[in-house]
């Protein structure tokens, strides 16, 4: 069972520590055994908006965690603890995999666990972070990063998607899936934050591409092309691919990719198929475009990502 250390601070935003200990004191989908052992962390008594937190452990359990989230702050211009400062880096010299939660991205570049890595926080506050801390790769338009052993998601609901990620890398698809339905959000949005930044597109196109997407997952094994998409969409492939990477930050052919990886992973975890079956199935066509696309994507092979997750 992996510890996760939620480390609590004066002036937090509730929303996003509330938000991990939803996701992560108990199991939402009831499929994975074991689960997280969360504990929430800090010097003592804090405060979170009209809300006070009384802590199960003191700051220095955050070293002995496999896990250590740091959520939001109100006040990027307010002094951070020393010792909260401390003992991230603790954590991080002990091989803890750290995650920031939005502005909570102030933190970990405070500390100096970000230096030369990609980041990214709340769209708003960008770029104070990449200006007050000149070396972390700040990335402005992620929903989130993933470093590898240090993790940062951008604002707000992006804090989930980053919670259903690591969920993801640890348990698999299907039970970050169902994770997903529990909290009624959306297993894995595509795009970036940029989609949230401007007004968002006319309905009429959110309507037209609301027809689209239930129509290409229903014909994810067949040989779909973006001039399919296009005339599904009753648009040119010009038009579409404007008005697509308005809606989701991405290209059609990026988005179809994505969903063809996904249903891969879902007959990973739960069927016996041959890699050869799957690739058809998923419309990736031949067992070689499987384990490339999914390699460069998820980091493993398909056998290896199938012996990984399917007992869980």
């Amino acid at each position: 069972m992996a510890t996760i250390a939620l480390a609590a601070l004066d002036g937090m935003l509730h929303f996003e520590f509330a938000m991990a200990c939803e996701v992560f004191a108990h199991d939402p989908s009831g499929r994975a055994d074991p689960w997280y052992d969360l504990v929430v962390c800090a010097a003592g008594p804090v405060g979170a908006g009209r809300f006070r937190i009384d802590p199960d452990d003191g700051l220095d359990r955050l070293a002995r965690a496999d896990i250590v989230i740091v959520p939001a702050v109100a006040d990027i211009d307010a002094p951070l603890p020393a010792g909260l400062l401390d003992a991230v880096r603790g954590a991080h010299h002990a091989g803890a995999r750290l995650v920031s939660l939005c502005t909570g991205a102030f933190v970990l570049a405070a500390a100096g666990v970000l230096d030369g890595l990609r980041a990214t926080t709340h769209w708003a506050h960008t770029a104070e972070l990449a200006v007050r801390f000149p070396r972390v790769r700040v990335d402005p338009d992620v929903l989130y990063v993933d470093n590898g052993t240090v993790l940062a998601s951008a604002g707000k609901a992006a804090a989930i998607d980053l919670c259903l990620h690591l969920i993801r890398r640890d348990h698999g698809s299907t039970v970050a899936n169902a994770v997903a339905r529990r909290l009624v959000v959306p297993p894995h949005r595509s795009g970036g934050q940029a989609q949230f930044v401007n007004t968002p597109v006319p309905a009429r196109d959110d309507h037209r591409f609301g027809e689209l997407f239930p129509w290409v997952m229903r014909r994810l094994d067949q040989p779909l092309t973006v001039e399919d998409l296009a005339k599904q969409a009753n648009m040119s492939s010009r038009n579409l691919a404007r008005h697509f990477h308005a809606v989701t930050g991405t290209t059609p052919l990026q988005w179809l990719t994505g969903q063809r990886l996904r249903r891969a992973q879902e007959l990973l975890e739960n069927t016996e198929d041959s890699v050869e079956l799957i690739a058809r199935a998923s419309g990736l066509g031949t067992a070689t475009t499987l384990r490339r696309h999914f390699h460069r994507a998820v980091g493993v092979p398909p056998d290896t990502y199938r012996r990984t997750f399917r007992g869980a």
